[in-house]
């Protein structure tokens, strides 16, 4: 487990990029033209700063790592600052629901991390990968892929939130009560998922599979939970103004997409290298929607 030694530099990483990223928010209104888009290209470019701050530390302390909580601890940054730039909006109450649900999703992920995280000498074992894929380029391929790539996927998974900010004239609906629904949900399959694993990974036997409660319905429910959190966004986005959807739509899309073509084979390839038995299991278990089992 991390001791207070290992969190330290995690801690000054973090410091760094939201003192860079309070900076960029100060300055960028200056660059930026005024008008309806400003508070979002100015938070953007306040998101990548920090990003690259962070992807400094990572290289210092040679752990890209570092990067890992940037994901959850950002979007609730996001939302106080669209707030703060929209202050009518906290006269409604879809604001207070969604600013609630994102956080308890970034409080619970962070500190699933924070707890269960091996510590600094401990790096994801995808991003050596990624960077000897990259051959002469291994530190371009690190902010592009393990850094810059996550943060915009994000921002776009952030994308109704502004919308929602933007418009607290429209008052709550039917559609309020579904993307409540789904996005409370899939924080609760996230919540049971995590736990479930975790419980295992304490008494696991080499090359035991983890194939019970939420994983003997779906090989990554937690992956199903975090594409359902960033889908429910876009249904508080799509409540707000329909319309938008051309735009209001591409966060959850590109999760979609990251999970169904990335992170799901990634893993899966690696399970079935380390695990005899894993090919068994692909066949009987759902990918990723929880769906009762399959006979072998």
């Amino acid at each position: 487990m991390a001791t207070r030694k290992d969190f330290q530099p995690v801690v000054a990483a973090y410091v760094a990029c939201i003192l860079a990223g309070i900076v960029t928010l100060w300055c960028a209104p200056y660059l930026i033209p005024e008008g309806k888009w400003q508070a979002l290209w100015v938070a953007f470019a306040a998101d990548f700063v920090a990003t690259v701050v962070v992807f400094v530390c990572s290289r210092i302390y040679r752990n890209s790592s570092l990067y890992d909580p940037y994901w959850s601890v950002i979007p609730p940054l996001l939302m106080i600052y669209w707030v703060a730039m929209f202050p009518e909006s906290m006269d409604n109450i879809r604001t207070w629901l969604v600013f609630g649900l994102v956080t308890a999703w970034a409080i619970r992920l962070t500190s699933n991390w924070a707890i269960h995280w091996p510590g600094l000498h401990h790096e994801d074992w995808r991003y050596p990968i990624v960077r000897e894929r990259a051959g002469r380029f291994p530190y371009t391929a690190d902010f592009l892929g393990i850094h810059l790539f996550p943060t915009i996927q994000v921002f776009l998974g952030c994308l109704p939130i502004y919308l929602l900010v933007q418009n607290p004239q429209v008052p709550l609906g039917w559609l309020d009560a579904v993307a409540f629904i789904v996005t409370a949900g899939a924080i609760t399959i996230q919540t049971i998922a995590d736990l479930q694993l975790h419980a295992f990974i304490r008494t696991r036997q080499p090359g035991q599979l983890m194939d019970k409660g939420l994983w003997s319905w779906s090989r990554h429910p937690n992956y199903f939970g975090e594409i359902g959190l960033w889908f429910g966004l876009m249904l508080f986005g799509l409540a707000v103004d329909p319309s938008q959807w051309w735009w209001v739509c591409l966060g959850a899309a590109a999760m979609i997409l990251m999970f169904v073509f990335a992170s799901v084979p990634f893993l899966d390839n690696r399970s079935l290298e380390r695990r005899p038995a894993y090919a068994d299991y692909m066949k009987r278990t759902s990918s990723l929607i929880p769906l009762p089992p399959r006979r072998s």
